[in-house]
């Protein structure tokens, strides 16, 4: 037995250390860490378990027959988070440069089924250079089985996908298919093709930053939700994340206590809203005057910027908030905002995670691109996941709420369960100064002052049919509310809701308008 158990000690120390030094040191000179200390820093110290660490690819391909590392090329394997479960697989680019043949594929594919079958959450950890040429289709079959299982475990549990250097090719989907993907500025990169096949085919000179880099997926593609500076900060991030998550559908997300009171009133929002209906305002104010301790993870924040979305506690209850952004653009709705927010509204009901609507929109945004583009296609997209949500949903209207893109925000009649409205709001099928142009159109033609008939007009339209209390006559919204009282009506709503039960008519499933 002694002589069994040295051995033993033996191949799991190969396994611990199986790069040369050589490419520990090419690791280590792009400012990386290597895949075990990534795993150490993530979870809770001592808390990992590895398996098949003893794997090694069983390929004659050419090039790998006389090099046959133990792990593979993966280190995979299941620990804690702050006393949570996950499962996780880290890429290690010192060994074949993280490329995926048939073992590296079946050590993923056995942790993915492992966090499905307990019920856990999945973190990737991603490095790798693609498909192994060398072992050919059948590495292409490991990248299907991975798909294939991403698909599977989709709202089933919460997938993470972390960027820590490159991934091309195939190995883009897996990440595209799971629900947060994380990045890092510099050493993350994410393409298709990569910048010598671009050159090629299309003539066009561009570098691995400028095509797949961190800010080009977080700003211009909305690939990744989440960017960090450096490793370290990234992986910090993930923890965070994870603490508004439950461990999967059928659990509550985790409740945490606050010392912030629940019925605290918030007077400074009275005068948030400018007078000037035309003048932007910064939704993120009313966000964290509202939350818990002011605490809010914003989801895609340099991309879709005229729409802000992400996860706060209210009263101690995760919710996932959902804002027109007058900042940017005036709050209104295009397609990539409507796609980002459809993401969110449809993450957060699978992972029963109530939500909050507030909502400050003048409409769609206009435009031959936008048309052109698909606006109402991709505006389909958000109406979709709010009529399918059947999380608790809380609209709070707090200035304009105009034609489509009201109804669109979690309005009452598209199933809402408590709508309330500040004393601002103005819900109108469009704008009274548009609204006179086309009602008034022919008495404003001939009018003697034109400019003095359209105020007076605009006044009198504003006053009958913008204010809330004509939509509240009709129950159109639940109440009207002062500002200042936002985050105890939050509170008490939230409360009653959570004993919610809904069920949706039996279908094998919808149709997204994708």
């Amino acid at each position: 037995m002694a002589k069994r158990l040295a051995t033993l000690a033996e191949r799991k120390e190969q396994a611990r250390s199986p790069a040369t030094p050589k490419a520990l040191e090419a690791q280590r000179s792009k400012g990386k860490l290597t895949a075990r200390e990534r795993i150490d820093y993530l979870l809770d110290e001592g808390s990992f378990q590895e398996v098949d660490a003893l794997v090694r690819h069983r390929s004659h391909g050419v090039g790998l027959d006389h090099s046959r590392p133990y792990t593979d090329g993966v280190v995979t394997g299941f620990g804690t988070i702050e006393g949570r479960r996950v499962c996780l697989y880290s890429q290690d680019f010192t060994v074949f440069g993280g490329s995926l043949g048939e073992a590296h594929a079946e050590k993923i594919h056995k942790i993915q089924d492992l966090a499905v079958q307990t019920g856990v959450p999945i973190i990737g950890l991603n490095d790798g250079g693609g498909a192994r040429i060398q072992e050919g289709v059948v590495a292409l079959h490991g990248f299907g089985g991975i798909f294939f299982r991403n698909a599977r475990a989709s709202g089933v549990v919460p997938q993470i996908s972390v960027i820590l250097g490159p991934s091309a090719g195939g190995a883009v989907y897996s990440p595209a298919l799971t629900d947060f993907v994380f990045m890092v500025q510099n050493t993350s990169h994410m393409f298709i093709t990569g910048p010598d096949v671009v050159r090629t085919v299309t003539g066009e000179d561009v570098t691995p930053e400028q095509l797949g880099g961190a800010m080009t997926h977080a700003t211009r593609s909305g690939v990744a939700a989440f960017v960090a500076e450096d490793e370290r900060s990234c992986l910090d991030e993930v923890r965070y994340l994870l603490s508004f998550l439950p461990a999967n559908n059928l659990e509550e997300p985790p409740a945490l206590p606050s010392a912030d009171d629940n019925e605290r009133s918030v007077p400074e929002l009275r005068d948030l809203v400018p007078a000037r209906p035309n003048q932007p305002y910064d939704m993120k104010q009313l966000i964290r005057a509202v939350v818990d301790d002011g605490e809010y993870l914003e989801y895609f924040p340099h991309w879709a910027r005229n729409l802000t979305t992400g996860f706060a506690h209210i009263g101690g209850r995760v919710v996932g908030i959902v804002a027109n952004q007058p900042q940017m653009l005036a709050g209104v709705l295009d397609i990539d905002s409507s796609e980002k927010g459809a993401r969110f509204v449809r993450t957060c009901d699978a992972f029963n995670v109530p939500l909050v609507t507030f909502v400050d929109v003048p409409g769609f945004m206009p435009g031959t691109d936008q048309e052109y583009g698909g606006i109402i296609r991709h505006g389909a997209k958000l109406l979709y996941a709010y009529c399918e949500a059947t999380v608790p949903r809380i609209q709070v209207i707090v200035r304009k709420a105009y034609g489509g893109a009201y109804l669109v925000m979690d309005s009452k009649s598209i199933g809402t369960d408590l709508s309330y409205a500040w004393p601002s709001a103005e819900l109108a099928v469009m704008g009274p100064a548009s609204a006179v142009e086309i009602v008034h159109r022919r008495e404003l033609a001939e009018s003697d002052d034109p400019a003095g008939r359209r105020a007076e007009l605009v006044a009198e339209y504003t006053e009958r049919f913008t204010n809330p209390y004509v939509a509240a006559e009709r129950g159109y919204v639940d109440d009207v509310i002062d500002p200042a009282d936002t985050r105890r009506v939050l509170t008490r709503s939230l409360d009653i809701l959570a004993s919610k039960r809904e069920d949706l008519p039996k279908r094998k499933h919808g149709n997204v308008p994708l």
